[in-house]
């Protein structure tokens, strides 16, 4: 069944809430960089997530572990510039917050005076709740992150489906609803059984926004690159590409490269 969307002109955490209660579904992609982040916030998403998968797309590292905070408020800066619509949500990155609820607090500080952004993401449960809670205190919006955490690959060893074992599971619906009970206004449940996903968002009030957890949440999220198809070496079963990017751009600036060498580019009309 169809759900009316209500027209909001600017998309804050209440905004979430209300999507949820409503039954309207939350769209959500990732940007990095003012042009690309334009082009999203027009074409009507609901939330920006200035992800520190940058690491990843941007630079070129194999984790998103290198990224630094500098670099994250950089990207998040080019980002909130073009955005009119969408909420932006900037993820901490990795050792900005993990080791000390004062730490995690000044990190979250720099973000949102730094860069302008709506709110911020941290990764973890019950292991990080002292520095959620400082980050809440102060009145900066926090976003869960839940499943796979990708900051913790190391420890994980894999990329593989997380909570398919019963004591998993039990932890993530807790750290779940741990996350409500403290103040946290939405939680992104990464490549989980979509049973799972499902369970943890009829369990609480708070948006459930998934990637590679199925259809039963509250919204989705994917990396832009990956859904326009820029990046064609990623093909995990939860994407879905909207475009095929990398043959489209290559093929253009190969025939850019051929009307070069072949003095075809200028023509006299593109002359002054």
């Amino acid at each position: 069944m169809s759900v009316a969307k209500k027209d909001y002109k600017r998309i804050t955490t209440k905004s979430l809430i209300e999507m949820k209660s409503n039954g309207e579904k939350i769209s959500m992609l990732t940007a990095y960089d003012y042009t690309m982040a334009k082009i999203v916030d027009t074409a009507g998403i609901d939330v920006i997530l200035v992800g520190d998968s940058a690491s990843n797309v941007m630079a070129g590292h194999e984790t998103t572990l290198p990224i630094t905070l500098d670099q994250m408020i950089y990207h998040a800066s080019s980002v909130v510039r073009a955005t009119e619509r969408a909420l932006v949500v900037v993820d901490l990155p990795f050792g900005s917050y993990q080791s000390d609820p004062k730490e995690a607090l000044r990190s979250a500080i720099r973000i949102m005076k730094e860069s302008g952004g709506h709110a911020v993401k941290l990764e973890g449960g019950k292991e990080i709740k002292e520095s959620i809670k400082k980050i809440l205190n102060a009145g900066i919006p926090v976003m869960g992150h839940l499943g796979l955490t990708p900051q913790s690959i190391y420890k994980f060893g894999t990329y593989s489906v997380r909570a398919k074992e019963e004591e998993e599971a039990e932890k993530l619906i807790e750290d779940a609803q741990m996350l409500e009970k403290i103040g946290c206004f939405g939680v992104v449940l990464e490549k989980i059984p979509a049973h799972l996903a499902e369970q943890v968002a009829k369990s609480i009030s708070i948006p459930v926004i998934g990637i590679g957890a199925g259809g039963g949440v509250d919204g989705q999220v994917l990396v832009i690159h990956d859904m326009l198809g820029m990046n064609n070496e990623f093909s995990p079963r939860f994407l879905r590409r909207y475009l095929n990017l990398y043959e489209q751009m290559t093929s253009a600036i190969g025939q850019y490269v051929t009307d070069v060498k072949s003095s075809d580019f200028p023509s006299e009309k593109e002359q002054y």
